[in-house]
């Protein structure tokens, strides 16, 4: 097959190499489309360097479902990638915000109130009977199996183990309850 000019290409030509794997076809419409699909994210407050990223994924699932067959287009290409990586960007976009999100939220207001939860367990952990403290802190810290707490501490089963972790469990739970309002927790 001779392969024409470039600019003589039209959008089906294109499109039946590109399902037959003609890479230089890919390449051609990488290049038509470059300025139209990274100005998408630019203008959507992301970096050239983004941008690239971005429509170079969104080649790459252009060309993986194209190249599989199944890909019928009911648009013109320029329109079918435009929306995959519109799609991409979002996601990027969504996850950014997560990230700074949770960059903002963690050091704060959550270790301190991890900090002042656990001060609270640990003072009623300690009200507990040696062998709860025991079978609580092997199983919530160590994380020890039901076998080898039964195992260390004598009993005779896993599901001795299994029931004293479960009144000790219950046991701590009414301590907090007793000794702390709701409040303290949420403060």
């Amino acid at each position: 097959m001779v392969y024409k000019p470039s600019s003589s290409m039209n959008e089906k030509e294109i499109f039946e190499r590109i399902c037959k794997g003609d890479e230089k076809a890919l390449e051609f419409l990488y290049k038509k489309y470059y300025r139209m699909m990274t100005k998408l994210v630019i203008t959507n407050s992301g970096t050239e360097e983004e941008a690239r990223d971005v429509y170079q994924d969104a080649l790459i699932v252009f060309w993986q479902k194209a190249t599989s067959g199944n890909l019928v287009l009911t648009s013109k290409m320029s329109t079918y990638l435009y929306s995959i990586c519109q799609n991409l960007w979002r996601k990027e976009l969504d996850r950014k915000k997560r990230l700074s999100n949770e960059e903002k939220d963690t050091p704060v207001s959550i270790d301190t109130e991890t900090a002042e939860r656990e001060k609270i367990i640990a003072k009623c952990i300690d009200q507990l009977g040696d062998t709860c403290k025991k079978v609580l802190m092997y199983y919530y810290f160590e994380e020890m199996s039901m076998q080898d707490i039964a195992d260390k501490l004598g009993f005779a089963n896993t599901d001795t183990a299994k029931t004293k972790k479960y009144k000790c469990k219950q046991k701590l739970d009414e301590l907090i309850k007793a000794q702390y309002s709701e409040q303290d927790f949420l403060d």
